[in-house]
């Protein structure tokens, strides 16, 4: 069966659902796109169950509804939920990814003073992401020298894509994330607003917010995330562990549901209504003509003049909750000082993503799936071909700023790579609990 009749024709058939009735939280970002056109285009319903969503107002709020059961599940940022599992934002929490939302979407916005200081110390411009975090060392020196404060810099989380994409961005240069710069956490609808009432000086954050910023002339997006890593996971679906291992069947029709939904808005000919349905107030509260020129089909997407991929739903194996990618955030846990004792990285990734979930409903839905769950990140500068259970599937570039390459079988060599870190726990130790790689096994019934 070709990927098309696959995704057209594929049937709900398959056990009764344990819990029909669900609440699912988002946040308004456009990559919340998946999960409101599985519900509005009626694919969730498809598959047997009928879903509610509930708008949240930061990332704690999400994670703490779904561990108390006020959600029965929810996108989150892909660090998320092993944070959870790791107890690293309070009680330990065992969480699962049972498929992955998107690649791409966030960028780095500075205020348009910054941006002006930038170029002034920066001869050769601020065009590649290397030379504008080079430029941002320098104001920092210059700053220090004068006796003026810290610049002041957000993300949306602590445990965040966007913190990694920014610390290994500035690390490039020799900035020291911990030492150099103010880090705060402001919630993605509010970084505009704190960015044009002079509370911070820039941030890293999702779509629309880095549009709007350019729109209203309030700051100057410098650094898209696929610049700093080629292909960068960024929402994943989390459940509890425990909620996944009451409700198998349930879960099964709700990826089944979203794998659909994320191939359909990956389509082209499909963006312009997914703007209006999210666009609104009830998801992310943005005018229409910004939210489309954040999520414009691909080849239209530009950053400087270059085209970008920026959201990827499902092209690209972007829906494969990679094993070995919730390794790669956990090494930038490790390197970030996150996580101060020794684990065994290689299993901790194994319990939280959850490829078997996606390959099962991939293959009942006749979509193209990867037959592995490992994958070596930074190989690539340009589009190539992985093999998958039925046919080769296209991947994207994902090679790192850095020129660094992540091997999951090298963890540890990895993390003694990086000139610019703040280990809160041995090498050594680290060592001793590390893992063999493995594939991944069948889902149980």
């Amino acid at each position: 069966m070709s990927s098309q009749q696959g995704l057209e024709g594929g049937d709900a058939t398959g056990p009764a659902v344990e819990r029909p009735e669900l609440r699912f939280g988002f946040m308004a970002l456009t990559d919340c796109a998946p999960l409101v056109i599985a519900k509005e285009r009626g694919f969730f319903r498809k598959h047997g169950v009928h879903v509610e969503l509930e708008r949240q107002a930061s990332w704690a709020n999400v994670r703490d509804k779904v561990c108390h059961g006020l959600l029965d599940g929810a996108p989150m940022l892909a660090p998320m939920p092993l944070a959870s599992t790791l107890g690293l934002a309070g009680l330990a929490t065992p969480m699962i990814v049972p498929i992955a939302m998107s690649l791409g979407g966030n960028a780095i916005t500075i205020s348009r003073a910054l941006h002006e200081r930038m170029l002034e110390l920066s001869p050769r411009g601020l065009d590649a992401p290397g030379v504008a975090a080079a430029a941002l060392r320098e104001v920092i020196r210059a700053r220090r020298d004068a006796g003026e404060p810290a610049l002041r810099l957000a993300t949306v989380h602590p445990h965040s894509s966007h913190l990694h994409q920014l610390c290994h961005w500035m690390a490039m240069a020799g900035v020291d994330p911990h030492r150099d710069v103010n880090l705060s956490v402001i919630p993605p609808p509010s970084m505009v607003e704190a960015l044009s009432h002079g509370q911070i000086d820039g941030y890293c954050v999702g779509e629309p917010w880095n549009q709007q910023a350019l729109d209203s002339g309030v700051g100057v997006p410098i650094v898209a995330s696929d610049e700093i890593w080629g292909s960068p996971l960024e929402k994943v679906f989390a459940v509890t562990e425990e909620w996944a291992e009451r409700h198998p069947a349930t879960l099964r029709a709700v990826v089944r549901a979203l794998l659909e939904a994320a191939a359909w808005v990956d389509r082209s000919e499909n963006r312009l209504e997914t703007v209006h349905v999210i666009a609104g107030e009830s998801h992310v509260g943005a005018n229409v003509e910004t939210v489309s020129a954040s999520m414009r089909a691909p080849e239209k997407r530009t950053l400087r003049g270059r085209a970008r991929t920026h959201h990827i739903f499902h092209r690209h194996a972007a829906t494969h909750p990679w094993i070995s990618q919730g390794l790669w955030y956990l090494t930038q846990m490790v390197r970030w000082g996150q996580i101060e004792k020794p684990i065994d990285m290689r299993a901790v990734a194994r319990r939280v993503f959850r490829p078997e979930w996606h390959r099962e409903a991939a293959l009942a839905l006749g979509l193209p799936v990867p037959a592995t769950g490992w994958k070596t990140e930074g190989e690539h500068a340009d589009e190539w071909l992985l093999a998958g259970e039925s046919e080769a599937i296209r991947m994207g570039p994902d090679a790192f700023m850095d020129g660094h390459v992540f091997r999951p079988d090298e963890v540890i060599g990895y993390l003694e790579s990086f000139e610019v870190s703040d280990l809160r726990v041995r090498l050594d130790d680290l060592a001793l609990f590390d893992s063999d790689v493995e594939e991944v096994p069948e889902v149980g019934v």
